[in-house]
């Protein structure tokens, strides 16, 4: 498992988002609150932004725990941005990518990360990778199940369907092929956010002069916290969130 975040609002130091609040991403990875499955996060982490005039985000992402990467600090004090999507990772299985294998992956303006763990990996997926194009398997971000969700949600993408439906898109393929996995998405393009609850917690918290965050977990006691019911894709503005229902595959 793992905990992520998506912030769209107005630019401020990345530590405003990720340190700061008093159950903070950064506190979440060895104490958060509403974890159901795993207790810390601690193989690897990442955040991803976007600099003003530019779509393409910068991106810093570590193997191990974010509390033993002195540079962070540094980092999220003096950059500052509207728009972020960070994780901290508990990993579904032992694998030897390092960072590569650590939220947010990226393609183009996206930034995506995967809050959750495929059932039965890698065998009950292995269907879903032989559909994908040969040049999709092996331009793979790293070896783990999260790497796999994301290239299906890059072909959704590459195919012309919008950010909320490639998520769907993919919630709905290994979930008939995994079922049981947990699938909370969490995609970005700067502009937007699109996420899914399936099997895990979801909150946002929408405040028009603060901007919207969408997270696996509030990150203060703030009481503009919603919770979103599980099987619920999510898409947001910085001024607007929208829930819509989703339902579990046929057999």
């Amino acid at each position: 498992m793992c905990r992520h975040l998506a912030y769209l609002g107005p630019a401020v130091p990345l530590g405003e988002i990720l340190v700061r609040p008093e159950h903070s991403l950064y506190r979440q990875s060895w104490a958060p609150r509403r974890q159901r499955h795993g207790t810390v996060n601690a193989d690897g982490f990442g955040v991803g932004w976007y600099a003003p005039e530019d779509p393409v985000p910068a991106r810093y992402r570590r193997a191990g725990p974010v509390w033993g990467d002195g540079s962070f600090a540094d980092l999220t004090r003096v950059v500052r941005s509207g728009a972020l999507l960070a994780a901290v990772r508990s990993a579904t299985v032992a694998d030897p990518d390092g960072e590569a294998a650590a939220a947010p992956f990226a393609m183009g303006t996206y930034l995506f990360s995967h809050n959750g763990a495929v059932l039965g990996w890698p065998r009950s997926v292995a269907p879903l990778a032989g559909r994908l194009p040969p040049a999709d398997l092996l331009d793979l971000a790293a070896r783990c199940d999260s790497a796999l969700v994301w290239a299906l949600v890059q072909r959704g993408l590459r195919d012309g369907y919008p950010a909320p439906e490639a998520l769907s898109g993919a919630v709905a393929d290994v979930a008939a092929a995994a079922p049981g996995s947990r699938l909370n998405l969490l995609l970005t393009d700067g502009a937007s956010i699109s996420a899914t609850a399936w099997g895990d917690t979801l909150w946002y918290r929408l405040d028009p002069a603060a901007g919207t965050v969408v997270a696996s977990e509030p990150y203060d006691d703030d009481p503009l916290w919603t919770e979103v019911p599980d099987h619920t894709l999510l898409t947001a503005t910085r001024t607007d969130v929208l829930l819509t229902p989703l339902k579990e595959p046929a057999p």
